[in-house]
């Protein structure tokens, strides 16, 4: 089979309506915060806004708190806060951590996704990062235990992989978080523990940001005894009613294709020490049963009531997979963002990119137009971050964090571009097609 042409704006998530508007109202709000006459007046109405947030989050009505957890969040899509967050980075963490402590299941929810913002925003150039995943780390895994509610387990586990994502300085710290998400799924269970089935939801949501964090290991680092028999759980989710948990474990079946690290995820994949076949016969009977999944998922009719949207989204998505599987190329995708274009060519990147474009939503397109740290991520250069006739106001935090060549942003882009070329690299050596080396 030849190289089918895969550049498309759309595939999974990516959805270039949502883009389209994102940007308008974007731009919208960059012009009327930008008024040359009163750029000055607005930015101090802002933070004294931003300010009085953070102060009702001390407040005992949780409805105030909620309020608040929103308001930032909306006050951190629209801009980068780096010098809000410069005066108020301990207070703004250790105030939502409470929250998540405290809260109901929505101000968990939302003081998570602050949790989550705040690191995106201060970016991997300090300690600021490291610490907001050392301070949140326990209290995220007991709020996960403590209950099942969909939308506030699904906040939980998005922000515990973003700031893992950023803030974490190794395979170790890595899969002790995708240990926490797996254990949600699967809990070592004693003998007054009983077992709470997840629902769709918590699973697509653990399973997407598993992936996430996988796509930033190297196979050689991951340990095995994690991680055996993970590949056959997800097989089986293949075969679940719900579509987003099917897609959601699609790409973490193709991310550990890509990866070459069949073995580490299947139980038995090494041989007895006698030199059987065994382990080999069990990792290919599992490579052909994945396959065959893959193309009935790639052509599946749809049922009653489905969404067509969702179905289209599935079909193309195992189109995709199948053809990686069975001859080896990965999907190529261009996002449109502002007057640039964002392009991904392995499925490391796209996962990457769909996940990040979800946490940030309607922040997404501001983010990646002036977010040095995203900059670094996707090795992406916008040729214009700001719109003709303003001037962008460069706080001492930036300067330290992104201008100086010794800075630790440029030292952690040069450390970030040699892991992605030599991951890069190590896949893209041999063929990724089910079938090859079996001659």
């Amino acid at each position: 089979m030849g190289k089918r042409n895969t550049q498309r704006k759309n595939l999974a998530m990516l959805d270039s309506d949502d883009d389209n508007s994102s940007v308008s109202s974007s731009s919208t709000m960059r012009s009327d915060f930008m008024s040359v006459s009163g750029t000055e007046e607005v930015q101090v109405e802002k933070d004294s806004l931003l300010d009085q947030a953070v102060d009702d989050l001390y407040e005992k009505r949780g409805s105030t708190r909620e309020k608040a957890l929103s308001l930032i969040i909306e006050a951190f899509n629209s801009n980068l806060q780096h010098q809000f967050v410069e005066k108020k980075f301990a207070t703004l963490l250790h105030q939502c951590l409470s929250s998540v402590k405290r809260g109901s299941s929505k101000e968990i929810a939302l003081a998570s996704h602050v949790i989550g913002l705040l690191a995106l925003t201060v970016g991997c150039g300090d300690n600021s990062a490291r610490e907001i995943l050392e301070e949140s780390v326990t209290p995220f895994s007991q709020a996960l235990k403590s209950g099942f509610e969909s939308s506030k387990v699904a906040s939980l586990l998005e922000c515990l992989a973003i700031i893992t994502f950023v803030g974490g300085n190794g395979p170790e710290e890595t899969e002790q978080s995708m240990q926490i998400m797996w254990q949600l799924v699967h809990p070592k269970l004693g003998s007054n523990v009983v077992a709470v089935k997840p629902s769709a939801a918590v699973i697509t949501a653990m399973v997407s940001a598993w992936s996430f964090l996988l796509t930033t290991l190297d196979g050689g680092t991951l340990d095995p005894k994690h991680w055996q028999q993970s590949i056959s759980y997800f097989s089986g989710l293949l075969d679940k009613d719900d579509r987003s948990v099917r897609i959601a474990a699609g790409e973490a079946l193709a991310l550990i294709f890509e990866m070459g690290s069949l073995e580490k995820f299947s139980a038995e994949a090494k041989g007895p020490k006698d030199g059987s076949q065994g382990g080999y016969a069990h990792v290919q009977g599992l490579k052909g049963k994945i396959l065959n999944q893959v193309k009935s998922l790639s052509m599946e009719a749809g049922g009653k009531g489905s969404a067509k949207k969702d179905l289209n989204s599935q079909r193309n998505l195992f189109k995709d997979i199948l053809e990686f599987l069975e001859d080896g190329y990965c999907p190529e995708t261009s996002l449109k963002i502002g007057g640039d274009s964002l392009k991904t060519s392995t499925w490391s990147q796209l996962i990457q990119l769909n996940f990040l474009k979800h946490f940030l939503g309607g922040g997404f397109v501001k983010h990646m137009q002036e977010n040095e740290f995203l900059h670094v991520v996707f090795d992406f250069s916008p040729k214009r971050k700001h719109l003709p006739g303003t001037e962008h106001h460069i706080s001492s935090c930036e300067k330290r964090m992104y201008k100086s060549p010794n800075s630790a942003i440029n030292k952690a882009r040069t450390q970030l571009l040699n892991k992605q070329r030599m991951l890069s690299e190590g896949r893209n050596v041999g063929h990724y097609a089910v079938n090859a080396g079996d001659e």
